[in-house]
């Protein structure tokens, strides 16, 4: 069963996670528990803190699981 990268965003960047990748050590939860969760559903909720504090964490995942992109600003 082939199971496909998540994604989630706020209005800087997107956030996708790769389950097959992640090696379940936790860091992301245990460092950054306001935006990561191990318990609750959606388990990522970039809406709690600031896109710099995230994107921080997200170079610490050891596996590689995590990973960002900043979303293209629209110009009038």
């Amino acid at each position: 069963m082939e199971v496909k990268a998540k994604e989630f965003s706020n209005e800087d960047i997107v956030v996708t996670y790769e389950p097959t990748k992640c090696t379940l050590c936790g860091i992301c939860a245990k460092e950054l528990s306001e935006v990561f969760s191990n318990s609750i559903i959606p388990w990522v909720n970039l809406e709690n803190t600031n896109t710099d504090r995230i994107i921080e964490q997200i170079k610490k995942c050891p596996s590689g699981a995590l990973e960002y992109y900043y979303k293209q600003k629209e110009t009038a």
